[in-house]
């Protein structure tokens, strides 16, 4: 699976389980140790361990894909998950904000999430 597909269906993952703010970051142009982060927010301890058995447990049953390395726990309030092209990092919304990921990889282009019908036919522009 390439790299792009990896991340859009770990995104994908993250909002089956309702992870808030899911961002998905290309930084091929940026970085030489990853193509793709996904950063996603969970509110509590068991939010982000749902999130974060969801993941990984579907990406390992669904395509036999296991991170090369994970660290952090749902516990320790930041889980990232290492698969070599894409490295996912799942928080609660105040350790993201302290460590403004975005912020520090602010020139990466967001990948969009594609357009929901309904939303484009009622004339809302906002990214669904």
């Amino acid at each position: 699976m390439d790299s792009k597909k990896l991340a859009l269906l770990c995104r994908e993952l993250a909002d089956n389980k309702k992870a808030e703010d899911v961002v998905v970051l290309d930084v091929r142009k940026l970085s030489s140790v990853t193509d793709f982060f996904v950063i996603a927010s969970g509110t509590s301890e068991p939010h982000l361990r749902a999130i974060e058995n969801e993941v990984l447990d579907e990406l390992q049953k669904q395509h036999g894909i296991k991170p090369q390395y994970k660290d952090g726990s749902a516990q320790t309030n930041w889980v990232v998950a290492d698969f070599f092209d894409v490295i996912i990092h799942l928080m609660k919304p105040e350790v993201r904000q302290r460590y403004d990921l975005e912020g520090l990889w602010g020139d990466a282009p967001r990948i969009a999430r594609p357009r929901r019908r309904k939303a484009a036919a009622a004339g809302d522009t906002a990214e669904a």
